[in-house]
């Protein structure tokens, strides 16, 4: 796995476990210490520590357009 991620605000990103709702796509909302993602499936929001973000982060999903 790559150190090297590159996010930004607006990506899109597949974490490796299902939030209990059953979405996997998940939007960044903000960057700092802690990042703020966005299930997309219900809605709700979650910070999450950097360190702990990279490691759980499964890939990032790139947009046809961007």
């Amino acid at each position: 796995m790559e150190n090297n991620k590159e996010y930004t605000i607006g990506s899109k990103v597949q974490m490796k476990k299902k939030h209990p709702c059953g979405g996997e796509i998940w939007e960044v909302i903000r960057l700092g210490a802690d990042i703020k993602i966005k299930c997309l499936n219900c809605g709700r929001s979650l910070f999450i520590p950097r360190i702990d973000f990279n490691k759980k982060i499964k890939k990032i999903i790139i947009e046809e357009g961007k």
